[in-house]
């Protein structure tokens, strides 16, 4: 693709601050490694990601939708094409009565303090994941006593041909860790969010339970895109890996935590290589040892 040629395109609805050539996309996400995009794209609104998605397409350009980077590991020798980030710039939240409607790049913490400050209860379980309401939506987020299909009312969705569809709770399918936005191929744009109004002193300490839960049992301090892999059915994924003598084991900068051994981390200068040949390492040891099949949650993107 010709930067300089589709730069020009994009330039016309979008700011100079809202495209990033050659983005550092470990800047950009949680792991805090590997390599580049050649363009990173800031959009902050439905038309402007519409926008986006035409011009890809006219110049057939691939394109890949992220949040805000809790869940995405880019390979080391970058993405060739445009990675459109629906994070902070996309993240604006409407509060009427009892219902949030928020853009897809709210992350959930914030949702969480603005549920909290309107002493409204049921969302207590998503402040500690660190992530999107549209990640959260695709993946039917859940944390302790809930999941995001708890709580959602909608979500509004653009499909790969720019149309987009409404969809209330029941249409959305959700499952564990999925929904029907992935099997649509849809990208989540905005949600909205039903709670119910609760003692404001209960709902803090609710979250200040689970908050100190996560940080006795997981590796906060660690760059690491949370659980890295799915629950297999009947079992633990951390016990499993635990279970194989794996606690600690490292491959480069990457890391088998030792305070959770379902979290791969990042020790501080681990490639996306590292991480990758880790998460494949740990991924053969438990299916050769328990016939059991890891499923990684980690989305990963880029050139081999």
């Amino acid at each position: 693709m010709s930067n300089t040629f589709i730069y020009s395109e994009l330039s016309t609805f979008l700011r100079e601050d809202q495209i990033l050539e050659n983005a550092q996309m470990k800047d950009h996400t949680s792991f805090k490694a590997g390599g580049k995009a050649d363009l990173l794209l800031l959009p902050e609104d439905e038309c402007q990601v519409k926008s986006i998605i035409e011009v890809c397409k006219k110049n057939s350009t691939s394109y890949y939708i992220m949040g805000n980077g809790s869940n995405l590991l880019v390979r080391d020798k970058g993405y060739h094409g445009i990675i459109i980030k629906l994070s902070k710039n996309f993240a604006n939240c409407t509060l009427v009565g009892d219902t949030i409607e928020c853009q897809s790049g709210a992350s959930l913490a914030r949702i969480s303090r603005i549920a909290h400050e309107n002493s409204l209860e049921g969302f207590e379980f998503a402040g500690g994941i660190p992530g999107t309401l549209g990640g959260a939506v695709t993946m039917n987020a859940g944390a302790y006593d809930g999941e995001i299909k708890d709580v959602l009312i909608s979500a509004r969705g653009l499909d790969m041909d720019g149309n987009i569809h409404e969809l209330i709770n029941g249409e959305l399918d959700f499952g564990y860790r999925t929904s029907a936005v992935q099997r649509r191929n849809l990208i989540v744009l905005s949600a909205k969010i039903k709670l119910k109004s609760g003692n404001q002193k209960a709902i803090k300490e609710k979250m200040d339970d689970f908050d100190q839960r996560r940080k006795s049992k997981q590796p906060l301090d660690m760059p690491s895109a949370g659980s890295t892999f799915k629950r297999p059915a009947g079992h633990f994924a951390g016990k499993l890996i635990e279970d194989c003598d794996l606690k600690g084991f490292s491959i480069g900068g990457a890391q088998v935590s030792c305070k959770h051994c379902g979290f791969v981390i990042n020790k501080g200068d681990a490639t996306a290589s590292d991480i990758t040949a880790l998460i494949d390492h740990i991924h053969d040891t438990v299916k050769a040892r328990f016939n059991v099949i890891l499923e990684p949650e980690v989305k990963i993107i880029g050139e081999e």
